[in-house]
């Protein structure tokens, strides 16, 4: 399972990142606020490894991100057998429709998001609502680096070194009444710099809204990410606050947060909205329930070729069945999809 958790995957002495290849990274994120570069590797480290985060581009990580940032992991080759996927793959292959509808228009287009000053409301049924710059969101967290399998509805998946801290502890803090059942989290709106929300793809109604039961959003596994791959999250991944919900579709996993509302009912979905019999509220990863129009029992591990295609069989739950079976105990995963 990839996930930095005690429960299941307390490090080896064998696993832990050696001092030295820490403090290099640390001096290096504290002089230029940036990401991992290639001379920052230790001596121990394999050419292989060198090429796979030789495209760790640099970023402009404000200074509560490099003060925060955990000690990381990340640079093994493989976790538990599955090898993390390269940067720029992870980076210049996504779905993000705000900037557009192919794979390659979010690195294109979002360029132009300005993330500095950015703000996060919190609302709906809780004890302590307010709007929040993000640097002062950020204070109470201590950021962790949790390693994980991503699956997309459409049957591709990466693995990606994710860079926050559990959303379970925001809920906490903000103190949910007991009317409060759901989560319903809002991303940015802003047509001026988001081409796709000015788009003839008309069948979206902005902005992009997507939810969790509230005690999903109690499990560990889900985390509120601020960074990836030992950097800052790119605009193009959710920058600069994304949810991350391993066990289920990539669609859920909303990015660019603005808008945190704990709610009494279900909160209507953007994807659900579009196509309800395709795009369930749950979405959990489930090779027994395929996808109207394609199976969902293979998928297309990236990096991916005509010649490599890199198909694997899904797991239930992503392969996070363990950690998160329990919550839907009684309900039929066929209907509720």
């Amino acid at each position: 399972m990839l996930i930095k958790l005690p429960k299941a995957s307390d490090s080896k002495e064998s696993d832990v990142t050696p001092e030295s290849f820490y403090l290099s990274r640390r001096a290096l994120l504290g002089s230029s606020l940036g990401g991992l570069a290639v001379g920052a590797l230790a001596p121990w480290a394999n050419a292989d490894e060198a090429a796979r985060y030789a495209d760790v581009e640099p970023g402009k990580a404000p200074q509560w991100f490099a003060e925060k940032l955990p000690q990381t992991q990340w640079q093994a080759v493989t976790v538990q057998g599955e090898a993390i996927t390269p940067f720029k793959d992870a980076t210049h292959y996504n779905n993000f429709y705000e900037f557009g509808t192919g794979k390659g228009d979010p690195a294109q287009n979002a360029g132009g998001m300005k993330t500095e000053p950015w703000s996060v409301v919190v609302d709906g049924e809780v004890s302590k609502p307010g709007r929040y710059a993000l640097e002062d969101f950020m204070k109470p967290y201590q950021l962790e680096e949790r390693i994980y399998r991503l699956r997309c509805v459409e049957a591709w998946s990466m693995v990606i070194p994710w860079i926050g801290f559990p959303l379970s502890v925001l809920l906490k803090q903000v103190e949910p009444t007991s009317k409060a059942k759901f989560i319903r989290f809002e991303t940015l709106q802003d047509p001026k710099v988001m081409p796709g929300q000015r788009s003839g793809f008309a069948l979206i109604d902005w902005p992009y809204v997507e939810g969790l039961r509230l005690d999903e959003a109690m499990n560990p596994l889900a985390i509120l990410a601020v960074g990836m791959y030992g950097r800052e999250l790119p605009n193009q991944n959710g920058a600069p606050l994304r949810l991350v919900v391993p066990w289920k579709y990539g669609f859920k996993s909303v990015k660019s947060i603005v808008r945190i509302s704990l709610v009494e009912d279900q909160p209507k979905t953007t994807w659900q909205g579009i196509a309800a019999d395709e795009y369930g509220f749950y979405a959990n990863v489930n090779p027994e329930v395929d996808h109207p129009r394609w199976t969902q029992a293979r998928e297309r591990r990236l990096p991916s070729g005509l010649f490599s295609p890199n198909i694997r069989e899904t797991r239930m739950f992503n392969g996070y069945e363990d950690e998160v079976a329990s919550l839907y105990s009684g309900l039929d995963l066929r209907k509720n999809y």
